[in-house]
This record gives C-alpha cells, structure tokens and sequence, in this order.
C-alpha cells in the first residue's frame, strides 16, 4: 500500500502542508514539531515509498557527517579529515567533488535519527558517524533500523570512533577505548598510585563504558579495591572536569591520581586542583585521553592516550568514497598509544 502525505500528517497530527514544509525546508517550523513530523515519515518509511521509490537507487553529491559536538576538538579532527577525502580526485584534479554536511547532533539521541532521516531523504552519498554511541536498547534499534535503510537506497554508512551497529552492513573504525584506559591505569599504578580517582563521562555512552572498564580491569589485575566513591560521572567538558575533581577532593583527600575521561575533562580537573592549592604532579597526579593539539602545551603537559583522529577521519572518508577496500569483516580496531608526560610522576611520601 502506498503511504502518502496525508498519512504522515495523520500520524503526527499536523495538517499535509506542515508536513510539506518539514520536508521541502522552505518556511519555519516548530522544532518539536519538525521531529514529529520526521519520526512519523520514518516510521511510515515515506522516503523509501510512493512516489520516491523510484529515486530510492539514486544518491547525490551530499555527505553527511555526524558528530556530538563541532566545537570540540575530538570531533572537529575527525570531520575535518573526514572532509579532506571526500572532495575531487585523490590527484587533486577536478571532478567527483562532494558536498560535506556537518550535524551537529549535541549528543541528542533524537537529532541523531532526525540528521539521519534527513539524510535518507536526500539520498546522501555517504554518511559518516562519529564518536560513542547511546547505549539505549531503542535507539540502538532506531539507529539499525535508519542504517539499513540508508543502505538500501545505496548510501555508504561508515562509523568512526564507533563500535559496529548490529544487523547493519556498516564499515566500524573502532577505538580500543578499554585497551587505552588499562594501560593508563597501569602507567599509575607502575609509579606507586593506589588511591586513583576516575572521571568518567557520560554513563550511557559506549566511550566512557569502555575507557573505564579499562581503568578497572587494570585495578583489578593488581588487586586495587574499585572504591565507588572515587569514580564520578559527567559531560565531556571542562567544567565537568573541575566540579568532579572538587567533589573528589570533598569525598578523599587522600587520593594521589586522577584519570579523566578525556584531555578536556583533564584540563578542569587541573584548575580545580590548583585552585585547591595542589600542584601537578607533586600532590596529585592528572591523566587524560585522546592527545588532542592543547595537550602537550598544558603545563605541565599533559600524560594522555594518542588517538590517530586525523588518520582514522580520513580513512573513513576514503571508505565512504569507495576508494578504499572494506576491512576484514567490515570492522578495523585502532590502538591507542600512551603518551607520558610530566602531569604524572610517582606520589610524595
């Protein structure tokens, strides 16, 4: 049966010339209305029926590439590289050039599915996915379901910095996330810390899942009590950084190192410390994560996981663009690398 207009309307209980002007973007909508609108044409799978199916083969020269947050380094390398490769031949000469489409997502699990739809509609080239994923049995359903899709209609899905989606043919460039926090840990304990704070990220992103499972399996293995109390949760911003490493302080003094969820949380972390009247790395050791650019000039520098960001956003661009082969089984694993450098040292006493 041909779904229609007037059957999304009906679905998100608006009138057809609302839907209209959802999907030709051509007069303002509310925003909860426009993703009213979007989740009932994907639901009904309206791109993919009626009078569009016989475009559903096609694709244009728009490549959408999804991250959480644009103005923070992590993705701004990925997207830039992503970028580099999807423009013009790989000689530099004139031809085959790409439209690129940052969305920026905010780390909404809902704009995820609406940048995702919008996508589809536009029988985008590509798609690239950046960063962790919600770790939410629905969306990780939704999100499969919208991949599928958008493969079916000949649009090549690459994920970068994430794990691979289920039931999808996706390409995953995939961090060892859990690798890189066990041998930051381990770099710690190795100068004597026993007392080791984490700041982890957001609990329901598969990044922070990851990256502190490291931190406690390197615990672990060398009989070190996970105290609960020394693990605190927040955004992957400074701020969380500072206010974490105050409530730290507030709960045990006692505690010589603290790992963050990555090198912005650090930073925080490092200005609440010294706000505290501790220095780094004397009274309390600091670790980050990703070796993003600010990091090495940190003072002190700033000990941390190097991730390739540029390298692992560029191979996904020449994924996306087919002019790179698959990986075996569709999933390459990229290791991090520790970096030390003078924010860590072993404890006083």
């Amino acid at each position: 049966m041909t779904v229609t207009l007037a059957d999304v309307a009906a679905r998100a209980q608006v009138s057809p010339a609302t839907v209209s002007r959802v999907l030709n973007g051509n007069y303002p909508v509310a925003a909860k209305t426009r993703e009213r609108v979007l989740r009932a044409v994907d639901e009904l799978d309206y791109v993919l029926n009626g009078p569009a199916s016989a475009l559903a083969a096609a694709t244009s020269d728009l490549v959408g590439i999804l991250v959480n947050d644009i103005a923070d380094p992590f993705f701004g390398i990925m997207a830039g590289a992503v970028q580099s490769e999807i423009g013009g031949q790989p000689d530099g000469r004139a031809g085959g050039e790409r439209l690129a489409v940052v969305c920026n997502t905010g780390g909404s699990p809902e704009r995820e599915i609406t940048y995702l739809t919008l996508l589809q509609r536009q029988r985008a080239a590509a798609v690239v996915l950046t960063g962790g994923a919600v770790e939410n049995p629905a969306h990780v359903e939704a999100v499969s379901a919208k991949l599928r899709r958008l493969a079916d209609a000949g649009t090549r899905v690459v994920l970068c910095g994430r794990p691979p989606v289920p039931g999808t043919d996706a390409v995953a460039i995939t961090f060892d996330n859990r690798g890189g926090g066990q041998r930051l840990t381990e770099h710690l304990i190795a100068l004597g810390h026993r007392r080791i704070a984490y700041i982890a990220g957001p609990e329901e992103r598969t990044t922070t899942r990851h990256r502190l499972e490291g931190h406690r399996d390197a615990l672990a293995a060398h009989g070190i009590e996970d105290d609960p109390r020394l693990t605190v949760h927040g955004p992957y911003d400074r701020r969380s950084g500072y206010d974490a490493t105050l409530e730290l302080l507030r709960r045990d003094r006692s505690l010589t190192a603290i790992v963050a969820a990555n090198d912005t949380v650090a930073l925080g972390a490092c200005a609440a410390l010294r706000d505290e009247g501790l220095r780094i790395p004397d009274d309390v050791s600091v670790a980050g994560f990703d070796d993003l650019p600010f990091s090495i000039d940190a003072v002190p520098a700033l000990t941390t996981v190097r991730l390739p960001l540029a390298a692992a956003g560029a191979r996904a661009g020449r994924i996306a663009m087919g002019r790179e082969e698959r990986p075996p089984g569709g999933i390459a694993t990229v290791q991090g690398e520790l970096m030390v450098r003078g924010s860590t040292a072993a404890p006083r006493g």
